[in-house]
């Protein structure tokens, strides 16, 4: 059993690469004809600021990981990763992150690149977004427009924002997931921040959320099972049985075999790979590519929210540390979320990317559920008491929610008011303006 005291918390975000002259995306090797380099470059220089060690691909770099836990990464557009590194609270990922965007700021102005913060790409169309080299991208590009229409997008043009936090036991994993399902869509609209899509208002607050709902539906959404007598890792494990494949990885080749059975991996009798048994390396792989609202692997990742600036990828870690690290603030939320039915829940959720904190459930809008869930998230971190180097404690990282839910607006819709106003109808602006 893993102790309250041991939990740590791992932040990932995602962020989009641009060339700062013109604002155009940035392929892997760059602008020869300008002179300016491109990702490969900016993991070159990575991995010479950094010391971290090369991940990589055909003989190509696509990463770079760390012996602490921390790793940087690359989607299938470019989209530049870190994965940080387990750490005990949010003052520890606040100094990550910093370190993080000097360093890679530094290494990216030798290069004409910036980085955007928003959850989708708000010029490119699919057709200018640059491709990464990694294998697995390439079997995943073919295999989404068989089982969705929008899985394309998601690959190359939308970033995230997520947090993984531990949980002590299976009960406890039951009761950390239920609640983080149930309130996904709560932080769907507290970080909306995507309502552009090549350049004009794309009609929603949280495109990025919108996309999920037909990516691919067979590993995706809110799984209502959860909420069943009998919910835990067995139950869980069923479902991802149920999961088609994408591929199997047998040294440095990854094998087609979307569409088929993880069962017939088990079995041996993947007729891509015969006589072939799954390792614990292919479950692990596997369950890489299930991509719920949470996921639930050694550990739960809350994958509901856009990324945004460094105050919101903050808030976000804070904001689910405070609600399921606190057994009072854990206990408060089910409370509250309990009652709430499968269709209820669902609701919620499909109506989230377009009305953000106007969305409603059990009668309440969000505005309102949101300061309750906030002022419980609050007590939680306070109770933590893990407190910085000027005696503050992890509540500071919570006020730009605070703020939000004041107004009544979120990120998306201030974007929305400047485009219709200061930026005269143009996007180019927020290519400053979201900057890192």
């Amino acid at each position: 059993m893993l102790f309250r005291s041991a939990y740590k918390l791992g932040t990932e975000h995602e962020k989009f690469p641009f060339y700062v002259s013109d604002l155009s995306p940035v392929p892997y090797d760059g602008r020869p004809d300008r002179g300016v380099g491109g990702i490969r470059a900016l993991l070159d220089g990575m991995r010479d600021v950094t010391g971290w060690q090369e991940i990589e691909d055909g003989g190509l770099p696509i990463g770079l990981f760390d012996e602490a836990g921390g790793a940087i990464s690359l989607e299938p557009g470019g989209q530049f990763e870190l994965s940080g590194a387990p750490v005990d609270n949010a003052h520890q990922t606040a100094a990550e992150l910093d370190l993080h965007l000097a360093q890679v700021k530094e290494v990216a102005a030798r290069h004409d690149i910036g980085f955007l913060g928003l959850g989708m790409s708000p010029k490119w169309s699919f057709a200018d977004t640059p491709r990464m080299p990694k294998s697995r991208y390439r079997i995943m590009t073919n295999y989404m427009p068989k089982v969705g229409s929008r899985g394309l997008d998601m690959m190359y043009r939308t970033c995230t924002v997520q947090v993984n936090l531990d949980f002590s036991s299976e009960a406890d994993m039951v009761r950390k997931l239920r609640v983080s399902i149930a309130l996904q869509p709560l932080a769907t609209a507290l970080f909306a921040n995507s309502p552009f899509t090549e350049g004009r208002p794309n009609g929603r607050l949280s495109e990025r959320s919108e996309i999920w709902r037909d990516t691919d539906n067979h590993r995706a959404g809110m799984l209502p099972f959860v909420f069943e007598d009998g919910m835990g890792f067995e139950r869980y494990v069923d479902y991802a049985l149920q999961v088609p494949t994408y591929f199997v990885k047998r040294g440095a080749t990854y094998h087609d075999v979307a569409g088929h059975d993880f069962r017939d991996l088990l079995a041996g009798r993947l007729a891509a790979l015969p006589g072939a048994r799954a390792t614990m390396s292919d479950w692990a792989n596997h369950l890489s590519t299930i991509f719920p609202e949470v996921r639930l692997k050694r550990y739960l990742e809350m994958r509901g929210a856009d990324v945004g600036g460094r105050d919101d990828i903050l808030a976000l870690s804070a904001f689910f540390v405070g609600l399921l690290y606190d057994q009072g603030s854990l206990d408060a939320c089910w409370d509250i979320v309990k009652g709430w039915s499968a269709d209820e829940r669902q609701r919620l959720r499909d109506d989230v990317p377009a009305r953000a904190l106007e969305a409603t459930i059990g009668g309440r809008d969000l505005r309102g559920l949101g300061k309750e869930v906030l002022a419980i998230a609050r007590a939680g971190l306070a109770r933590r008491r893990r407190l910085d180097a000027r005696g503050r404690d992890e509540t500071v990282y919570l006020d730009v929610l605070e703020d939000r839910l004041a107004r009544g607006r979120v990120a998306a819709q201030d974007w929305l008011d400047r485009f219709h106003g200061a930026w005269e109808g143009s996007v180019d602006p927020i290519f400053r303006e979201a900057a890192f």
